[in-house]
C-alpha cells in the first residue's frame, strides 16, 4: 500500500495550478494532433486496392437513400477478421475498400446482418421483394417495410449535386461524370429493371427502389475481386514462370 506521506512527484504539479493548467493543455493539444492530422493526410493513409472504382450515380443515389433511412443504425458494413465472421459474410474488410466512401458506414450494432459483402448474394428481385415487405423473403424478420421506395422518384439534379460534392471531397469524377449524371443513372437504372422483369417484377428506371438496389448489389464486390484475386506469377529473367 502507498505511504500518502511520500511525494509521489506529481503532487508539485498539482500544487502549482498554472503549470498544471499548461501541462493540461499541451497534452490534450498533442491527443487531438493524433486524432486529427491523420484525417487531412488520408493520401498517406492505407494502401488502396487495385480494382476499387468510385461509385455510379445510381449507386450514389443508392447510398444517399441508405443513409436517409438509417439503414446504417442496424446494419453494419465491416466484416470483422475472425473465423466465425468470415465464414458467414466472406472476407475480412480491408481499410482501401472505403476509399471513396464519404462518410464512412461502418455501423455500431447488428440488429439485421452485415451488408458489406452483400452485392451478388442475392437477385435483384429478391431486394425488390425485401423493401416492400421484408417478411416475404427473410420469415421473422423486424426490419420495417420501405413500400414507398417503390413509388417515390429519384431527383437528377439531387444526385448530380451529391456527385459534385464527392468530385470536391477527392472522388475521382471527372466534369463529364459530373454532367452526365442523369444519363448515368437512366442507364444502370434500365438495366436492373431489365433483371426484374422476368420475375414478374415492374419498376421504372428513376424510382428509388431502383437505386437502393443498385447500390446495395454494389457493397462489396470490388474489394472482393481484390482480396481474393491471385498473386502475379514471379518470372524469370527470360519472361517464363520459374
Amino acid at each position: 500500500m502507498t505511504d500518502p506521506s511520500k511525494d509521489q512527484g506529481h503532487r508539485w504539479l498539482e500544487g502549482k495550478s498554472a503549470w498544471f493548467a499548461i501541462a493540461t493543455t499541451v497534452a490534450i493539444a498533442i491527443g487531438g494532433l493524433v486524432e486529427i492530422v491523420p484525417m487531412f493526410t488520408v493520401s498517406a493513409g492505407p494502401q488502396r486496392l487495385s480494382g476499387v472504382t468510385p461509385y455510379t450515380p445510381l449507386e450514389v443515389a443508392g447510398r444517399d437513400i441508405y443513409v436517409r433511412e438509417g439503414c446504417y443504425t442496424c446494419h453494419s458494413q465491416m466484416v470483422r477478421p475472425t473465423r466465425a465472421e468470415e465464414l458467414r459474410y466472406g472476407p475480412w474488410t480491408r481499410a482501401g475498400e472505403y476509399a471513396y466512401d464519404h462518410p464512412f458506414l461502418l455501423g455500431s450494432r447488428r440488429i439485421g446482418p452485415d451488408l458489406q459483402r452483400v452485392g451478388g448474394k442475392y437477385p435483384d428481385a429478391w431486394h425488390f421483394e425485401h423493401m416492400r415487405d421484408p417478411r416475404s423473403t427473410s420469415p421473422g424478420s423486424i426490419m420495417p417495410a420501405y413500400a414507398w421506395l417503390h413509388q417515390q422518384r429519384l431527383d437528377s439534379a439531387d444526385v448530380t449535386a451529391s456527385v459534385r460534392a464527392l468530385r470536391t471531397a477527392g472522388v475521382p469524377y471527372s466534369e463529364a461524370d459530373v454532367r452526365g449524371t442523369a444519363a448515368a443513372m437512366r442507364r444502370q437504372g434500365q438495366e436492373i429493371v431489365g433483371r426484374l422483369a422476368p420475375a414478374g417484377l415492374h419498376s421504372e428506371a428513376d424510382r428509388e427502389i431502383v437505386a437502393i438496389i443498385a447500390y446495395l448489389q454494389r457493397l462489396g464486390r470490388d474489394g472482393r475481386a481484390a482480396i481474393t484475386a491471385p498473386a502475379p506469377v514471379a518470372t524469370t529473367a527470360g519472361g517464363t514462370a520459374p
